[in-house]
């Protein structure tokens, strides 16, 4: 099996789109995001690492971020070892948290994934009344001592 994740990028790059805080717009940030990475020649783990961290954090704003008539925002930066996602929303006052994975709970798990996917992650306030969550994604992973390329 292939050892790296995906081919570095060339040079920096950036892509951002305002999405409708709802079902569909989450599903749309992540079929943009896909195609966008494609066309960047990102692939493979990284990729896929990526479109389920998007996937969760344009999820998470169009439920827990919403206000009607409101916008969240997608941002993907790109250098030659990492992508930036960021998704921005209108709810500063709700801040992500892990929960607890318990038979019990039907939702909340969606965070241990991008805590499991992403290399590091946070939040970022502002501007008022908006916050914004970042999760870095290594694009090109070191080999393994011991084992081939």
């Amino acid at each position: 099996m292939n050892q790296q994740i995906a081919q570095p990028l060339a040079a920096a790059a950036q892509f951002s789109v305002r999405l409708s805080s709802t079902r569909r717009g989450a599903r749309l940030a992540r079929l943009l995001a896909a195609e966008q990475l494609r066309s960047w020649g990102v692939s493979g783990a990284a990729s896929d690492a990526a479109v389920h961290v998007i996937a969760e954090l344009a999820a998470n704003a169009a439920l827990h971020g919403r206000v009607s008539g409101r916008d969240f925002r997608l941002r993907l930066s790109a250098t030659p070892h990492t992508l930036r996602i960021e998704v921005t929303d209108t709810r500063g006052d709700r801040l992500p948290a892990p929960q607890p994975a318990t038979p019990d709970r039907e939702s909340g798990r969606g965070l241990l994934l991008v805590e499991a996917l992403a290399t590091c992650w946070g939040t970022r306030s502002g501007p008022v009344p908006c916050k914004t969550v970042w999760a870095d994604i290594d694009l090109v992973r070191p080999a393994r001592p011991g084992r081939p390329e």
